[in-house]
């Protein structure tokens, strides 16, 4: 059947029933193959031999195959079929094929083509399942090419395929991958098909039943499913812990969805005792009973080509995408499953083993098949972790297969179980095992065994940013193991099977007992367990933790696997297999069946004391004999001040506690505190900076070219802030919200709203009521696109699991559902800014944000230099870890080795047991006992104090006596932890009782903090605290845990984990010793030491022992040069901060100080020697914000203790401590810090205290706190922590590379470890290098939600508005966001605001008579009116107040006149803030959705085409034709008529004067511009309203194609070259003198035409390119004229319909001023006068007055003055204003003077703009004219000296006005015959101007005009012929007087062609 049948047969029923079966199946579409048929396959009768990598399943040579020659003419090319159609995959990836049903897509592998797939069809019935079973034998496919189907025998196939081979053909080996259709519906290569027998790097994917385990898939989204290992599969997330451990929680297989969603995958099944199916052939060991398959041979020396496809690395995600876990999930569990040898007899479990041994083992699978376990099996875990890291240990880089055979091979089995032996060996009697550890060791002995191989491959696999390497590392340190345990050296020769079990037994020697191997007389692990569980029951495993069996049978591969028999470790690897739901769910199952009531009756025993409730119930007081802790009830702080020692009675105690209630004391006269201060509304600098750097990001998202986010287009911000589903969060972060006064900036509430009610719709808790809240934003956002809505997911880490595999009543995948959904992603108004202290998770492979939106919280101090002057400083989690390194004083962070010793001993005795039930429950009689103990209703002889540990002793004593200190009662809050609700229930309920029942209800408050319930306390606490916070609401409660602000109290915080509760300052002791050691990811640590996480008032002193460690904060501290610090590098400015004050006081026995680490009642002992500021920086390493666990600092050697011997000095002292009653005489308050030396006398250290050098509270009046407020005193210090003494050695642990070593755990369940050669994290990494790094390392599992966010290895998966805001725990994040919200509302106020010229108008006279011609309602003026009105020659545009003055008879000066100004001074001209109205005109960075089509130029448009047009004209004035071009886009094309057939521009169609319509406007629209293509203000679209019109834009040569790019659908007017370097006085030329000859060209066309030629309408429009609004006066308005924004289209359309419009040559309107209408109120309607920046101008009336095209400055003046002397009406629409818009940028009158010699722009002073003709002079490379100008402005009171600040005798210009500065008054006269000048009889001038003087001047002419004696002549001329031809034609000798040093030129080289001017003097 094409798969030659090697087996034996059993019988010759059995071919018959096979081959009938098969035929069966063949006919029939429908039948499914029975598992009756499995029973009918082959005996058992020898170890199945392992296929090679050409699929050979034996180890003998294959035997030489000949196919079968092809038939003649047929197609042999590779890679297609006979028929000669083409196969490949690369070549019908994108065809639609016909698959018919019941038939899959496959890959076939073909060895010519080895980097193609073949695709073929094949039924799936032949084809196995996830498991690689159930797989018919033969064959059954169709040809994809040439659709030929029915091939029967596989053989036959692969000659049809031209497959080629030279060995059998197989399915199995050929038939290679599935085939699916992804999201862009190209084939792509799938999951591999798992063949069990056949593929040796494939392992079983679903562990059996005997194994307890669930697969993957079938795992709840809030299961741990984070192990450490590097197993880099789905199949790895069975394991659920850190440990080496396995779930044993099995879930039915029917509700396991298919493992590929987008593919061909099955529902896998699990079980052992469903038959695994038939073998593949010549199998011959594969029996039906067996439940696991075994390994092939050499599976460990497989070559990385091998493992290449079924890994999950790196590289296979990057270029598989979403099926590179589909692929893991079937591939890479089932390396080492492969039958090996026949399973032997089953291996029995005993009975009564739990009972006998009071210990569940835990069995590792590692190498090699775990016999199948039978009896009672309930009572033996086992788990397949550790096979998972033997496996991706040996799964090598990709990038060592790229380059052909490598000499680089994984580390074989033999080394792998020897390195497991070398790692159990060291590890302590109390320590579980770490995947992380031993993975580690993996790699290092890897790496130094091929060191120099790796070197060469070292280059290509580093990446990251630059200078920084995330490649293959070497650590310089094994982790954990100690140096006496050196490697096993690597020698050329490998190590031997025979060699393993010598050097693994000589390995375990060293630790006696610890580890047993068997291996030597050990024949099968069958063999092996059986030893094992003998020894169990018998006792002889008592001492051993692990026991390693080895086999090494000679011709076999090595097998092996480990038991764990330590009860430590069985107990937490059992523990671990719970995820932490199922683990609350177990003790919540414990606690409510009564399991647990034999752990609590026996904890309530004090052996011969009692019992704990008989005790309370019989309480007595026993007034003869003082109580032994009376004396200790005082406070350090209140004995400081007390000479002799006062012990009080029981009695006395007691009657203390009870009248010195708050509840007694509350009105007494002395019950305020001075210290008290909350100030919730306070934003600290840095979270301004924060805020700020929030802004720079989204700013950056709204620059970028992508466009995806406007700015611009907004006009509001709304936002939603989605909290963790706790009621304690919930109001936490209403509180801040409506404290912050966001609402109030945001205008959502008004100023005077006094309750935060209100603020509850911006805050909604992430449960099944935020469906619908989201919904209504989304709406809402879509129904609003101008405002722009910010989702903030506070505490992100919480909840990522995918909506796809979570549950409906979990709870969970809502955020992926919500936040992820289409309609958010799409939503171009909404920004998701994600904030959390822990963004590991949120950094994957496939993640959604890009690194480029990280913001990460920044370093306040660098170099111990406070960079924001903050009056606090963050203490966090870096800060414990210092004070665990200090050797001279007590850690802030520290385990209790009393409580620790109890809870083991009760963990042995009670072996059912959940341990948290077990440490709870010790935990809280420990809490009963010490308040027993503090009451003093119990005489001495009870000897409470031994039943309880010192370290809670302390807490309890410090809690009860902290608020009898303070006259208003302040007190403090105990934390403790306990994450089982049902467990917290019972603590909260036991304590009450006990403190009920001694009395002490009003003493303190006891809370229990369920995150699901709103906060509760009691009425006299909450009247306190009202009275505290001065809140007169009889209504209020607190809601948070900040309003318990030192309120003295115990908080029982439950839940599974930490929900962004904030935590009072007034915390003092946080007490974790009941959180779970089982779930060690990194995520999982860190937020629950955050609760710790303090800002510390910087004034306050620490004590030295955290070093430099004080100096660092949570936040990034690193390298200023660093990306994630840009805003401080300039910051180096700031007071050196103070230290902290680490350790808080205390108020209970001052026993045994520094020595012990378990201690905490005693004081830290400061240095008298503090570190140097130097020596503080050699220890100081940077840390990240988000990286919790920074590098430990190692104090120097002076000051360090060796930290093991500590552990037994700290049990003896604490056993001195619990058994004797030791009171010690306190010092006082002035005792001196001391250095402990270390061999001081216990009792010595004991007695030794330190001074209190706390200095207050957080009220910054108060610089010295109350003496007797321990709250003010303990604002100024951090709390300390109590831990677990498993989490206490791990956090404190460093690993190769100095940092923590829970560093190196997995970063959150929810990913996995991308490869196991992984670099290990950097101390010197920065955030930004460390999202790097796990962006690079790690995957989403397939429960995470961005798991869905995979792209086939594109960089575009990454969501565009989205942020990633990460700061350390408790460090004031919400603050900083909610300030970020504030100031984003503020921004696109500002972004809707522009600054608008708000100039009032100079030189008016105030005398002037005011004459009402027009009434002031009149809407278009009256021409007749019009010509009586006086022209008015004064210039009132306050742009021109540096000008020259028209003289005008009827005006008189300010006798101080205007001053002169810089050039820059249009720069600094007064503006006001405007917000831009609907009419508004835009640049080119407003984008709405509104004038997309307008501008032409967006993503979702296809950019305009446009066409270049010449057109040609001739002007007499140039004498030569004038050539222009046109830039026309197609859509415009309409506004000109072409040539038909040519079509060559002829003319632009004008309108005709009778023509009119609503929606158009008939002028076209002019605008010179230059160096303004972003900033002019082109986009009309919004201030026409919509109307047609036709816009052109005026632009110099060289700017065509900029502008073209940023405006391309705008019609463009080129200049000609000549042009480029032409002021504003050219473009106005042309645009003039272009529109006359036009409008005579359209009069021609009319026609021709047939139509009348006069009637087309002769006006233009100029406007400048910052004209923004247009206004119009409201007469009718209430409280008198008012203007208001009108639109650019009504403007026009009122002036353009003005009955007598053509009467005027030139119309415009005023410029806006806001004093315009106040004061002398604008009653004229029109008046005629000076014309600016936007104007109707009429080219027909008038045509025979020109631009001057010479002109720079100054052009529009010279203009209207000319066009008013040759008789056309200028008028002024008064009632219309336009406003300008201050743009700093490019414009006309931006004007570079520089030097021939260079083009950097030099320093030149205006009088060397001239020099003498012909003289040797510094030339200058400007224009001409410019230099004449510019000379003229400023040295004209020199030229004209009779003329300066002389208004009565002004200087005589002829047909031109020239600026001769502000001290000279020009008066203008026109040469021209019937001009209409001023009368200037009488008058006499004090100079002459001729500029270029044409021949209507003469003689004659000027002998009209009388001039003063000595007056000035200057006569300007383009060169000196015609300048002395000027002087004789004019006869200006006659009475001028010149001198030949009298003649000037401007500044240019003869190739320039300079101006000259010859001056001289009157006679």
């Amino acid at each position: 059947m094409g798969n030659s049948y090697a087996g034996q047969l059993r019988t010759t029923r059995f071919e018959e029933v096979l081959h009938n079966s098969i035929e069966a199946s063949l006919r029939s579409d429908t039948i499914i193959p029975r598992p009756v048929f499995s029973q009918l396959y082959l005996e058992t009768e020898q170890p199945l031999a392992r296929d090679d990598e050409d699929g050979s399943e034996s180890n003998s040579p294959p035997i030489p195959y000949q196919m079968k020659p092809p038939p003649e003419g047929c197609c042999t090319t590779d890679g297609f079929c006979q028929a000669g159609k083409d196969l490949r995959l690369s070549s019908l990836a994108s065809d639609p094929l016909d698959v018919p049903p019941g038939f899959m897509l496959v890959g076939v592998k073909s060895p010519s083509l080895p980097e193609n797939l073949l695709v073929c069809a094949v039924d799936r019935r032949f084809l196995p399942d996830e498991r690689g079973r159930y797989a018919l034998l033969g064959f059954s496919g169709n040809c994809m090419g040439c659709g030929e189907k029915g091939f029967r025998y596989f053989t036959e196939f692969s000659n049809h395929i031209n497959l080629k081979l030279n060995t059998q053909p197989k399915k199995q080996k050929h038939l290679k991958y599935y085939l699916y259709r992804n999201s862009q519906g190209l084939l792509v290569r799938g999951a591999p098909i798992c063949w069990r027998g056949n593929d040796g790097r494939m392992r079983q994917l679903g562990p059996t039943l005997s194994e307890g385990q669930s697969t993957p898939d079938e795992q709840p989204p809030n299961q741990a499913l984070s192990q450490p290992s590097a197993s880099h599969t789905e199949a790895q997330t069975a394991d659920v812990s850190h440990t080496l451990i396995n779930d044993n929680q099995a879930v039915p297989s029917n509700t396991q969805p298919p493992l590929n969603q987008s593919g061909p995958g099955r529902p896998s099944a699990t079980g052992v005792h469903v038959n695994t199916g038939p073998p593949k052939k010549r199998h011959k060991g594969w029996s039906p009973e067996s439940s696991t398959s075994s390994l092939p041979e050499s599976t460990a020396k497989t070559p990385p080509s091998l493992l290449a496809s079924s890994t999950l690395s790196v590289s296979s995600v990057a270029t598989n995408g979403s099926r590179a876990e589909t692929t893991a999930q079937q591939g890479s569990s089932q390396w080492i499953s492969t039958p090996l040898s026949p399973p032997e007899v089953p291996v029995i479990v005993p009975d009564q083993l739990l009972q006998t041994c009071r210990l569940q083992p835990v069995i590792f699978k590692g190498h090699g098949p775990l016999p199948q376990l039978t009896g009672n099996v309930s009572d033996v875990l086992v788990s397949s972790l550790l096979q998972s890291c033997y496996l991706s240990s040996q799964t090598l880089p990709r990038v060592y297969q790229h380059y052909g055979p490598s000499p680089i091979q994984p580390l074989s089995t033999e080394m792998q179980i020897l390195l497991t032996v070398y790692y159990l060996v060291q590890l302590g009697s109390d320590q579980v095992p770490l995947v992380e550890d031993l993975e580690q060791i993996f790699m290092r002995s890897w790496r130094e065994s091929h060191l120099s191989e790796i070197r060469q491959y070292q280059q290509p696999q580093t990446t990251g940013t630059p200078g920084r390497h995330y490649g293959i590392e070497i650590p310089p340190v094994l982790p954990g193991l100690p140096q006496y345990l050196s490697l096993p050296s690597q020698s050329p020769q490998p190590l031997t099977p025979s060699q393993l079990p010598w050097l693994a037994q000589l390995a375990a020697s060293s630790y006696g007992e610890g580890v047993v191997v068997l291996g030597k007389d050990v024949g099968s692990l069958t063999q092996g367990l059986h030893l094992t569980f003998s020894r169990l029951m018998e006792g002889r495993l008592e001492n051993t933790n692990y026991v390693v069996i080895i086999v090494t049978a000679p011709g076999q591969e090595t097998q092996s696997c480990v038991v764990v028999t330590g009860k430590h470790q069985c107990r937490a690897l059992a523990e671990s297999m719970f995820s932490p739901s199922q683990g609350l769910k177990e003790i919540a199952h414990q606690l409510s069946t009564g399991v647990a009531q034999e752990l609590i009756h026996y904890c309530n025993s004090l052996g011969q004391d009692g019992d704990i409730d008989s005790l309370l119930d019989n309480a007595i007081l026993d007034s003869s004999e003082p109580s032994p802790l009376s004396s200790c009830q005082e406070s350090a702080e209140e004995r400081s001040n007390k000479s002799p020692i006062v012990t009080h009675s029981p009695k006395d105690s007691h009657a203390h506690l009870s009248k010195d209630s708050p509840k007694d004391t509350a009105s007494g006269p002395k019950d305020t505190c001075s210290e008290y201060s909350v100030d919730w509304r306070e934003v600290r600098p840095i979270q301004l900076a924060v805020a700020r750097k929030l802004l720079s990001h989204v700013c950056a998202i709204a620059d970028s070219s992508t466009q995806n986010l406007d700015l611009g287009s907004f006009d509001r911000v709304s936002f939603l802030i989605l909290v963790p589903p706790s009621e304690v969060t919930f109001q936490q972060t209403i509180l801040h919200l409506w404290s912050s006064g966001v609402l109030q900036e945001l205008g959502s509430l008004d100023q005077a709203c006094v309750s935060h009610r209100e603020a509850e719709r911006y805050v909604v808790k992430m449960d099944h009521s935020a469906q619908a809240r989201i919904d209504s934003l989304i709406r809402e956002a879509y129904s609003n696109s101008y405002t722009l809505y910010i989702l903030v997911h506070d505490h992100a880490h919480w909840d990522i699991s995918s909506a796809t595999y979570s549950s409906s009543d979990s709870g969970l995948g809502l955020v992926d559902q919500l936040l992820n959904s289409r309609q958010v992603r799409d939503a171009t108004n909404i920004l998701i800014l994600h904030v959390t202290s822990f963004p590991f998770a949120l950094q994957t492979q496939c993640t959604r944000i890009s690194p480029y939106n990280e913001i990460h919280w920044p370093s306040a101090f660098s170099n111990d230099v406070d960079l924001y002057h903050e009056r606090t400083r963050y203490f966090g989690v870096s800060e414990l870890l210092e004070s665990t390194h200090s050797g001279n004083s007590l850690p802030l962070m520290r385990y209790d080795s009393s409580f620790e010793s109890m809870a083991a001993t009760l963990e042995e005795r009670f072996p059912k047991l959940h341990s948290a039930v077990i440490r709870t429950t010790v935990l809280i009689q420990h809490y009963c006992v010490a308040l027993m103990a503090v009451s003093g209703r119990f005489n001495r002889s009870h000897n409470l104090q031994k039943h309880t540990s010192v370290e809670t002793m302390e807490i309890v004593q410090s809690l009860v006596n902290a608020a009898q200190q303070c006259p208003a009662h302040h007190g403090h809050m105990v934390l403790v932890r306990i994450p089982s609700l049902a467990l917290a229930a019972w603590a909260h309920q036991r304590l009450s009782r006990v403190r009920k029942q001694l009395g002490l209800e009003e003493n303190f408050e006891i809370i229990l903090g369920n995150p699901k319930q709103a906060l509760s306390i009691g009425q006299s606490f909450t009247d306190q605290i009202k009275k505290w916070l001065k809140i007169q609401d009889a209504d209020w409660v607190p809601c948070t845990y900040l309003e318990l602000e030192a309120l003295p109290c115990i908080l029982i915080l439950s839940g599974a984990e930490p929900l962004g509760e904030s935590l009072p300052r007034s915390l003092k002791y946080c007490d974790l010793r009941v959180i779970s050691c089982s779930y060690l990811q990194r995520t999982t640590l860190e937020q629950e030491l955050g609760l710790a996480a303090y800002l510390v008032k910087k004034e306050s002193r620490p004590p030295q022992n955290l070093g430099s460690g004080s100096d660092l904060l949570e936040s990034d501290a690193e390298k200023l040069s660093s990306t994630d610090n840009e805003e401080e590098e300039g910051q180096d400015n700031g007071e050196p901060s103070q230290p902290l004050q680490a350790c808080p006081d205390s108020g209970a026995l001052d026993l045994n100080p520094a020595q012990s680490a378990t201690s905490p009642n005693v004081e830290k002992v400061a240095s008298d020697a503090p570190q140097s500021s130097s020596q503080s920086q050699t220890h100081l390493q940077p840390q990240c914000s988000s990286q919790s666990f920074p590098c430990p600092q190692t104090a120097p050697e002076s000051q360090t203790q060796p930290y093991a011997p500590c552990y037994s000095q700290s049990q003896q002292i604490s056993q001195l401590q619990s058994q004797t009653q030791i009171q010690l005489l306190s010092q006082t308050n002035s005792q001196p810090y001391l250095q402990m030396p270390p061999q001081q006398p216990l009792l010595s250290q004991m007695q030794i205290r330190s001074k209190s050098t706390s200095s207050g509270s957080s009220s910054p009046r108060a610089s010295s706190p109350d003496p007797s407020c321990s709250w003010a005193r303990g604002a100024s210090r951090p709390p300390s922590v109590l831990l677990p003494r498993a989490l206490y050695n791990v956090i404190t642990a460093s690993d190769s590379s100095g940092l923590p070593r829970c560093t190196s755990f997995l970063p959150h369940m929810s990913v996995a470890w991308a490869s196991s050669f992984r670099p290990l994290l950097s101390k010197m990494m920065t955030c930004t290098e460390q999202s790097l790094y796990y962006r690079q390392w790690t995957v989403p599992r397939s429960y995470h939600m961005d798991s869905s966010n995979r792209t086939e290895g594109r960089s575009d998966n990454f969501h565009p508005r989205r942020l990633l805001l990460s700061g350390p725990p408790q460090v004031g994040k919400t603050g900083a966001y909610l300030h970020f919200l504030g100031i984003l509302s503020r921004m696109l106020i500002r972004l809707m605001e522009v600054d608008i010229y708000d100039e009032e108008d100079i030189n008016c006279n105030s005398q002037t008579e005011g004459v009402q011609y027009h009434p002031a309602s009149a809407p278009w003026p009256n021409p007749e009116i019009a010509r009586t009105m006086p022209f008015d020659y004064t210039i009132h545009d306050s742009k021109y107040d540096d000008i020259s003055t028209i003289y005008c008879p009827g005006y008189k000066p300010n006798s101080e006149g205007n001053p002169v100004r810089q050039e820059d001074v249009y720069l600094r001209r007064r503006t006001a803030r405007i917000k831009l109205s609907k009419y508004a005109a835009y640049n080119t960075y407003h984008h709405c959705e509104q004038c997309h089509q307008y501008l032409g130029f967006n993503s979702r448009y296809q950019m305009c085409e446009s066409t270049l047009h010449a057109f040609t004209f001739t002007h007499l004035l140039l004498g030569e034709e004038i050539q222009l071009y046109f830039i026309i886009p197609k859509s415009k094309e309409q506004y000109f008529s072409f040539s038909q057939p040519g079509g060559q521009l002829e003319s632009m169609r004008l309108p005709l004067t009778s023509d009119w319509s609503p929606d158009c406007i008939k002028s076209p629209i002019f605008t010179p511009t230059t160096g303004r293509h972003e900033h002019g203000l082109f986009n009309l679209y919004h201030a026409m309203d919509g109307a047609s019109h036709l816009h052109i834009l005026v632009v110099k040569e060289y700017e065509m194609a900029v502008y073209k790019k940023y405006w391309p659908n705008h019609i463009m007017l080129v200049l000609p070259t000549v042009f480029n370097g032409a002021g504003i006085g050219a473009a106005h030329f042309l645009i003039k003198e272009l529109s006359y000859h036009n409008l005579e060209l359209e009069r021609s066309r009319r026609l021709e035409g047939g139509g009348p030629a006069g009637d087309v309408w002769p006006f233009i429009i100029l406007a400048d390119d910052s004209c923004v609004m247009w206004n119009t006066v409201d007469l009718e308005a209430r409280n008198g004229p008012l203007e208001h924004a009108v639109s650019l289209k009504q403007v026009l359309q009122h002036m353009e319909a003005c009955p007598d419009l053509s009467h005027y040559g030139l119309c415009g309107i005023r410029k806006w001023s806001s004093r315009a209408l106040t004061g002398n109120v604008l009653r004229e309607p029109f008046s005629r006068g000076h014309l600016h920046d936007f104007f109707l101008l009429n080219v027909d009336r008038s045509q025979n007055v020109q631009y001057d095209q010479n002109r720079f400055t100054c052009h529009d003046v010279d203009f209207t003055l000319r066009l008013h002397s040759a008789g056309l009406l200028v008028c002024r629409f008064n009632n219309f204003s336009v406003m300008k818009k201050q743009i700093a940028i490019g414009g006309y009158r931006t004007f570079i003077i520089k030097t021939k010699m260079t083009d950097v722009p030099t320093s030149v002073s205006p009088s060397q703009y001239i020099c003498a003709p012909d003289s040797k002079h510094l030339f200058l490379a400007t224009p001409a004219q410019l230099l004449l100008e510019k000379y003229l402005q400023h040295n004209s009171h020199k030229l004209f000296p009779l003329s300066t600040k002389n208004y009565t005798h002004p200087v005589l210009s002829v047909d031109c006005y020239l600026n001769l500065g502000p001290e000279v008054t020009v008066c203008f006269v026109s040469s021209r015959p019937h001009s209409v000048n001023i009368s200037t009889a009488g008058l006499l001038f004090s100079g002459l101007l001729l500029c270029f003087a044409d021949s209507f001047v003469t003689p004659g002419f000027l002998k009209k005009f009388t001039f003063l004696k000595g007056a000035t002549l200057c006569v300007i001329s383009a060169d000196r012929s015609s300048l002395r031809e000027t002087v004789g034609r004019l006869e200006l000798e006659e009475e001028w007087r010149f001198r030949l040093s009298d003649e000037f030129q401007t500044a240019n080289a003869k190739e320039d062609r300079p101006l000259f001017f010859l001056t001289g003097k009157h006679i």
